[in-house]
């Protein structure tokens, strides 16, 4: 494990040290434990925003389409 340093302004950390699990795990444990929360809510979203790019490379939406031809057609696109 590394030692880091970290600035809080007083009113921020009279809040942080009033909860109930920063007095039974302490500081270092809460911080640690939410910025691993904070990273793997992160590659979540990078995976989610991997997945939307690559539905749409595949299935391109449908403003790339020539609209007349499916009017004249009869097919209601969304808007």
């Amino acid at each position: 494990m590394k030692t880091i340093r970290v600035t809080f302004d007083e009113a921020l950390l009279a809040r942080f040290d009033e909860l109930p699990e920063v007095r039974q795990r302490g500081r270092s444990a809460v911080l640690s434990k939410a910025v691993a929360a904070l990273l793997g809510r992160r590659a979540s979203d990078e995976e989610i925003d991997r997945q939307y790019d690559e539905g749409y490379s595949r299935f391109p939406s449908h403003a790339d389409l020539d609209l007349e031809s499916w009017e004249e057609e009869g097919v209601m696109l969304p808007e």
